[in-house]
């Protein structure tokens, strides 16, 4: 149950609070959404139900010509990567996964009448399911000097679809480095030709290949290019449009349900110092399951997202060292008694309402008989606030560590350990209790998509964090370590962010240790991280890029 703690809100003059105490300030910008999310009206119940009559029926259109598509491959290869860029896989799982299986099974590296579109289309889907089809299938592709023939650079649509396959690459496949290389060089003449009728593709694919988009996302986009397709599939076209709108109502309801918990906080006014972001933490969310049947795991993520970002501006950008260490001492100890021992209203509203998020996980995986998933919840959040408070230690103490010991202890508080085990709890019977284990345990999936989360940010959120006072970001620590300029210490974060991803693509491949669906959320949690720190911190300066997609997310239906 819910305790209320009078809180006496902070004042905004930048440095100094109410009790004369200096603090850091970041002064971020507010929240932008208001109360846009707080009412949600529904359809009428005839209404949605005669849409999810129309769904089922397409669907049923679909599965039949999945299987009436199963005996010619192109066609096969054609129709599934269509199902997938629509948004529409998670309802054709089954029929997508026997039809995959099957094309594996009956692979072969010799096909002469394979070519170099469906080649190419064929290993980025079979390897996107987990198959290790070879990589040597693009030799045929090669001519006796070892380069890729010429005759490719006329075939738009193969280059495309090669550049597509060779973000699963993984480490030793040298040929997959090539021929990125290769289609890269060509693919930006083609971008520049405003007569190529795939100019538009091709520039969204050179700034973000399939393999790291995020399945809602990429929807939007690929609707409008499938519809002025004229050979597209009505009947598919139809369920996408339906179907997205359908979901869209879905996530409003939702994020209508979790916004009045966050007014009930009311936020702004007691914690002025920290981001406002609840809309852009359901948006996050979203990138991870955005399915029908991960509503409870959606809001557990939703609320620990928002509550994270106001605990990293707690001990990042406010708390005085003394108070940030009885702060750590009360969450390693986990009781309410400790509220009364904390030193500052704001804290002790902070403290109240992260025991109240995980006593609601408890009341519910307890009715589930799950209650050790949120054990290990909160395991994830001890070790997330003493990965806090080392920073702010090296903060206050005005120390550089070295790029190692920087990069040990930031891994842990870019906060991916925390919401990759929170987003479990919530998932349903595919999650087990070894794949807690392999969370914590920083499995080499885990510790991938954790170098990307904080090599990205730090790359982009260097500058601005260095305007005030901060700990050292990666790029400092590494410049001193290895006496390289700044310019040298960023190629070579980006570099080991290009490993990361190969690390990710090799942990894809079958057998995974844990199921499909947990390293499919692992995979979309770096996902959600190229897109918002790509170029900017979206997430913190409420970037034209991430209101653009929250508008088409969850605002502006697909036109029918």
């Amino acid at each position: 149950m819910s305790v209320s703690l009078p809180v006496t809100p902070i004042p905004t003059t930048p440095g100094v609070d109410h009790q004369g105490v200096a603090r850091s300030t970041a002064n971020f910008p507010p929240n932008i959404w208001g109360d846009r999310f707080l009412i949600y009206t529904p359809d009428d119940a005839i209404t949605h139900e005669c849409k999810e009559q129309q769904i089922e029926e397409l669907k049923e259109e679909v599965r039949k010509e999945l299987k009436a598509s199963a005996s010619k491959s192109p066609e096969l290869l054609k129709l599934i990567d269509s199902i997938q860029l629509l948004g529409l896989a998670h309802h054709f799982e089954r029929e997508i996964e026997e039809a995959l299986k099957d094309m594996y099974g009956t692979y072969s590296l010799v096909d002469d009448n394979d070519d170099f579109t469906n080649a190419s289309l064929r290993f980025r889907l079979l390897r996107q399911e987990g198959y290790p089809i070879p990589s040597d299938v693009f030799n045929k592709f090669k001519d006796k000097e070892g380069n890729f023939k010429e005759y490719l650079i006329g075939d738009s649509l193969g280059m495309l679809a090669l550049y597509e396959a060779t973000h699963l690459m993984v480490h030793g496949e040298d040929i997959l480095e090539e021929a990125l290389a290769f289609t890269t060089t060509h693919l930006q003449s083609m971008a520049t030709d405003p007569n190529n009728p795939l100019a538009k593709q091709v520039i969204r694919a050179l700034k973000r290949p399939i393999r790291k988009g995020l399945t809602r996302v990429e929807a939007t986009h690929y609707i409008s290019i499938y519809q002025q397709d004229g050979s597209h599939n009505k009947s598919l076209l139809k369920l996408a449009k339906l179907d997205f709108n359908l979901l869209q109502s879905l996530h409003r309801k939702e994020l209508s349900e979790i916004s009045r918990w966050w007014k009930g906080l009311d936020v702004a006014t007691k914690l002025p110092f920290a981001r406002d972001r609840l809309v852009e933490s359901y948006f996050w969310t979203l990138g991870v399951y955005f399915e029908p049947q991960y509503f409870p795991a959606r809001r557990f993520l939703t609320k620990m997202t928002a509550m994270l970002t106001i605990m990293d501006d707690i001990y990042d950008a406010y708390g005085t060292i003394e108070e940030l260490e009885l702060l750590t001492e009360a969450v390693e100890r986990w009781d309410a008694s400790c509220i009364d021992q904390l030193p500052a209203d704001y804290m002790k509203w902070f403290y109240r309402a992260l025991l109240d998020v995980y006593e609601e996980m408890e009341e519910e995986m307890a009715k589930e008989g799950k209650l050790y998933r949120v054990h290990y919840a909160k395991e994830a959040m001890k070790r997330q606030i003493q990965a806090y408070f080392i920073e702010a230690k090296w903060l206050n103490q005005r120390y550089v560590p070295t790029f190692d010991e920087y990069i040990s202890n930031t891994l842990v508080s870019c906060g991916y350990t925390l919401l990759i085990a929170t987003s479990f709890v919530g998932m349903g019977d595919v999650v087990t209790e070894e794949a807690f284990q392999w969370v914590l345990s920083h499995a080499k999936m885990i510790r991938a998509s954790e170098t990307i989360s904080r090599l990205m940010d730090d790359l982009v959120s260097h500058e601005f964090e260095q305007t005030r006072m901060h700990a050292p970001s990666s790029i400092e620590c590494y410049m001193k370590q290895y006496e390289v300029t700044k310019q040298e210490a960023c190629d070579e974060l980006n570099k080991q962010i290009v490993r990361a991803w190969k690390d990710i693509n090799q942990e894809c491949l079958r057998p995974t240790q844990v199921p499909m669906p947990l390293v499919t959320r692992v995979l979309n949690f770096s996902r959600v991280i190229d897109i918002l720190y790509k170029d900017e911190d979206e997430y913190t300066h409420n970037g034209k890029l991430i209101k653009d997609l929250i508008t088409w997310m969850l605002i502006d239906p697909v036109p029918m």
